[in-house]
């Protein structure tokens, strides 16, 4: 099949690369506003640069990649649709969940296939522990906590436009909680600080935060996220069960030094950028969706899923501003 791609910064570069090594995929067509880019990602990893999104669109393409700037994925996933083309969008959909929302009722009913980018729903950890939630291995979950720890926090330019926090690192852990629990989440309590980058404060934004999720069986998820974490990449969760306790993450590039004597685990180099820690799910989650464009089976994450991690985020970020309390009823009703 021939895989279009808009955008070809850091992560549509590395979507090129991974593409241009599945079987299913005979040939790549490439767009960016900086033309160069797309010219280097071509000469690296080949493909057809077109001068613009509706030239992609135009050259025959049998499914996009968007991998732009957020401000241009509603117009980019409503312009593929519109074209009859199988997406594929990075999180998140829209940067306001207004928008979002505008996005997914201009899509419903379509018919055209939208995969949203969470890629630890393809990664082998995630998967298994999900699995042993469906099989009832823990007994009932009372308690799931889940970390995302940057080695370093992103530039300054990055952070005037992200959103937040909530809304850029910690709705990773927002979904994956969805997908592996199986529940939604009904109540949030945020907390923040700023002990490190001014940039990020001034930008009235949190560099360490906390949240305390209520999901609607009872159990309590605690997320926990940092843009300073010196030792490396740190991804992990933890699901306790009234049968079994289980772990993911917990392997020798775990970016943790145990202090307990005669311990050696973790042995091995920390992770230190998400892309070596998720290599092999962003492969498995663009191998899904060529099989999406396939035909031959449904979106693993579908705009739906995507909103609902969002919804968390608002949350988050008004508990976090108000010091209280959020309901995921009171920000969808906003």
């Amino acid at each position: 099949m021939r895989i279009g791609i808009l955008g070809l910064g850091r992560i549509g570069a590395f979507h090129a690369e991974t593409l241009s090594g599945l079987d299913a995929v005979e040939s790549l067509v490439l767009t960016d506003p900086f033309a160069e880019a797309a010219k280097a990602a071509a000469e690296k990893f080949g493909g057809e640069v077109v001068d613009s999104p509706e030239a992609l669109l135009a050259a025959g393409v049998d499914g996009i990649v968007v991998a732009a700037a957020t401000d241009a994925h509603p117009a980019l996933i409503l312009a593929g649709v519109e074209a009859g083309i199988p997406v594929f969008c990075e999180k998140p959909v829209a940067r306001r969940m207004s928008e979002g929302v505008r996005v997914l009722e201009a899509v419903r009913g379509s018919g055209v296939p939208i995969q949203i980018g969470y890629n630890r729903r393809f990664d082998a950890g995630f998967a298994a522990a999900r699995a042993a939630v469906q099989a009832g291995e823990l007994g009932a979950l009372h308690t799931v906590r889940s970390t995302t720890l940057d080695p370093a926090p992103p530039p300054a330019a990055y952070v005037a436009v992200s959103g937040g926090i909530f809304r850029d690192c910690s709705v990773h852990d927002f979904d994956i909680i969805r997908w592996v629990t199986g529940r939604e989440v009904t109540e949030v309590y945020a907390a923040g600080g700023n002990r490190g980058a001014d940039y990020i404060k001034e930008a009235g934004d949190a560099d360490t935060t906390g949240a305390i999720l209520t999901l609607d069986d009872g159990t309590l998820a605690v997320v926990s996220n940092s843009r300073h974490n010196a030792r490396g990449y740190d991804v992990r969760m933890e699901l306790h069960g009234f049968r079994d306790s289980i772990a993911v993450g917990l392997e020798d590039k775990l970016p943790l030094r145990s202090v307990e004597p005669g311990v050696t685990f973790p042995a091995g180099t920390p992770h230190d950028f998400f892309m070596d820690r998720f290599t092999a799910a962003y492969r498995a989650e663009l191998a899904a969706f060529t099989e999406v464009v396939a035909g031959s089976r449904p979106s693993p994450c579908t705009v739906e899923d995507a909103l609902e991690a969002g919804w968390i985020a608002e949350a988050c970020t008004l508990s976090l501003h108000e010091h209280r309390p959020v309901s995921i009823a009171e920000v969808r009703g906003a």
